[in-house]
């Protein structure tokens, strides 16, 4: 576990959490307290990607469990070739948060060559075989064949960081360092931040299902304990959707993702306002907010977020199952060779 005085001091950026207020530690009981135990445990801090989700403490849960299960706990790939997932995942999504934070972890784990092609987006560069295939992979590229017994792993990883990274384009800036760390001292922090997220001994898989209950349909990829991580989150994010939107701008969300086939929507937000058009005035805030989460999370800004009625909670549940809905057609689209087999979807 990452140092108590460091510790404190990375609780302070929740502070770059924007749109929300996260629960603090010292104020979270029940699930909120229950999770945040185990991501100052099992991941070195508590950071802000994971508590932004502490209005909803079940989606909260939802979060950390696939998480913690794909990145953190599975048993099959090495840390070293997931970290380099979701760094590529990352840089294909545009979420220099997430680029920097497992841009840093992962250099400890790999030579500082192969971890800067991969953040640097120039994949063709990295030197190891296995990293290389991996982040070719996670990049888009359908050609690449995953390890068989490692396929269900680093797909479970894609799948979380297209999930995280619409969620952090939402709801933080472009850096997880504090805004006030000088320039100079920039890359000392940054080191020190991969110092600490990089694991020390692997945690037993499966302990985050504890904190939801059974659920949900697994994933065809996915089977254990991974499976059950998924089925559960899944069940998460479908109830705060039912809590959260009307049916209406629910199927309006799940019909645009399933024609989606993988293009960007483009610079401006335009193509909403077609889409919302057609539904009644009162759902038109909460199917705008959740369109651009699914489609264009980096568009989202305070003039959306500020028409959501219903407080931290509803914002937070609606941005969730926005970007868990398009993470899950994300993979989908991807495609994914495991072995001489095509994965089931």
């Amino acid at each position: 576990m990452t140092p108590t005085p460091i510790r404190l001091a990375l609780r302070r950026t929740l502070q770059q959490v924007r749109h929300v207020r996260p629960v603090r530690p010292r104020a979270a009981t029940g699930l909120v307290k229950a999770v945040y135990r185990q991501v100052e445990r099992d991941f070195g801090m508590l950071a802000p990607p994971t508590a932004l989700h502490s209005p909803a403490p079940e989606v909260l849960a939802a979060a950390w469990t696939i998480l913690r299960e794909s990145l953190i706990a599975g048993p099959t790939a090495s840390r070293a070739v997931k970290e380099a997932v979701a760094s590529a995942v990352s840089v294909r999504n545009a979420c220099p948060y997430c680029v920097e934070v497992h841009g840093a972890t992962m250099d400890g784990l790999v030579s500082t060559s192969d971890s800067a092609a991969i953040v640097g987006d120039r994949i063709e560069a990295v030197t190891d075989p296995e990293l290389r295939a991996a982040a070719a992979w996670a990049r888009g590229d359908g050609s690449v064949e995953l390890p068989a017994a490692q396929a269900a792993e680093l797909i479970a990883v894609a799948f979380t960081f297209e999930y995280l990274n619409r969620m952090v384009h939402v709801f933080l800036g472009p850096s997880p360092l504090p805004p006030e760390v000088p320039e100079n001292a920039k890359k000392l922090v940054r080191g020190m931040l991969g110092k600490f997220l990089r694991p020390s001994r692997r945690p037993v898989p499966g302990a985050a299902l504890e904190l939801l209950p059974p659920g949900g349909t697994a994933p065809e990829w996915a089977n254990g304990v991974l499976g059950d991580a998924f089925a559960r989150a899944s069940a998460a994010f479908e109830a705060a959707a039912a809590r959260a939107l009307s049916a209406e701008v629910r199927e309006l969300v799940e019909n645009q993702l399933r024609d989606w086939t993988g293009e960007p929507k483009g610079l401006s937000r335009a193509w909403v306002e077609p889409l919302v058009a057609t539904l009644p005035d009162q759902d038109r805030p909460a199917a705008r907010f959740a369109l651009l989460v699914a489609f264009s999370a980096f568009q989202v800004d305070e003039s959306i977020v500020e028409l959501i009625a219903g407080g931290d909670v509803v914002v937070v549940e609606i941005a969730s199952w926005a970007a868990f809905s398009a993470a899950r057609r994300a993979v989908e689209l991807r495609g994914v060779k495991a072995g001489k087999e095509k994965t089931a979807r």
